[in-house]
């Protein structure tokens, strides 16, 4: 199954670059040739269109709840995002993920069937820094260990 690993954000905003920083850690471990991992800093439409034609999808990104402590990882199914305006899942400037999606599909566009959401809490993604904040920084190998264990980093067995 054609694969995509995206890591969001923005790398010059402080935390809002994890996203970028769990897909590099990401990388190295992808054995699977269908398995493509890159990274994006535009969301909703830009987003929709960057996932036509692969199967699944994981998206990691930072998210800012303010009901999780800094650094918290939460991995699942985008249909329970639990803030559709969190980070670049949405976007003030055009639809959110779920919207474009569902255009998409009303376009009959070849979207991925499975998409999870690896979400990282942070609070510091307007300062412009290209550093992470401590707990941020603590959350990368967590965030890798739940890409990880989806199995779809390796080929299929058998």
């Amino acid at each position: 199954m054609k694969t995509l690993i995206l890591g969001l954000g923005n790398p010059l905003l402080g935390d809002d670059g994890v996203g970028w920083r769990v897909a590099e850690a990401v990388r190295p471990q992808v054995t699977n040739p269908e398995v493509e991992v890159d990274c994006l800093a535009g969301g909703g439409l830009s987003l929709m269109e960057r996932l036509i034609g692969y199967d699944r999808a994981i998206l990691v990104d930072a998210m800012t709840t303010g009901r999780a402590p800094q650094g918290t990882v939460s991995c699942f199914d985008l249909e329970q995002l639990p803030d559709p305006t969190a980070s670049h899942l949405t976007s003030v400037h055009e639809t959110s993920l779920k919207t474009a999606l569902r255009l998409g599909a009303s376009l009959e566009l070849a979207l991925p069937q499975k998409v999870l959401v690896v979400a990282i809490e942070s609070q510091q993604v307007y300062d412009f820094s290209e550093e992470l904040s401590p707990p941020v920084m603590a959350a990368v190998p967590k965030a890798v260990q739940c890409i990880v264990a989806t199995g779809w980093l390796s080929p299929p067995v058998g």
